[in-house]
C-alpha cells in the first residue's frame, strides 16, 4: 500500500532547500499529488534565521525527544522507528486530552 492512500488528508510538506535537488518536488507531485514546498533561506540573510515553519518542525522533534525510548537513534529497522514515533505521538494526544 503506497504512504497516498494511508495519508489521505497529507496535501502539503515542508523540506529544507537540501531536498530541492534531482526534481524532488515535481516527483513528489506527479507520484502522491502532494506539494513538496522547499524553504529556502531569505535572500540577504547573515547568521542564524528563523525559516518560514521551521518552528513547528522543531517543536515536533522536541516532543519526539520527550520520549526516552526515541532520544537516541538505536532502531535497525524504519517501520520500528515509525511504530515508536506513532506511540510517541498518540501519548502526547491522550495527555492533552486528559488534562481538558
Amino acid at each position: 500500500m503506497t504512504e497516498h492512500y494511508r495519508l489521505p488528508r497529507l496535501r502539503k510538506m515542508w523540506a529544507d532547500s537540501r531536498y530541492a535537488c534531482n526534481g524532488l518536488p515535481d516527483w513528489v507531485q506527479k507520484a502522491f499529488g502532494w506539494v513538496l514546498e522547499i524553504v529556502r533561506r531569505p535572500a540577504g540573510a547573515v547568521g542564524w534565521v528563523l525559516f518560514h515553519r521551521r518552528g513547528v518542525v522543531e517543536r515536533t522533534f522536541a516532543w519526539l525527544c520527550g520520549s526516552r525510548r526515541l532520544s537516541k537513534d538505536d532502531e535497525r529497522s524504519p517501520r520500528v522507528r515509525e511504530a515508536w514515533i506513532r506511540l510517541a505521538m498518540i501519548r502526547l494526544m491522550l495527555r492533552r486530552l486528559a488534562a481538558a
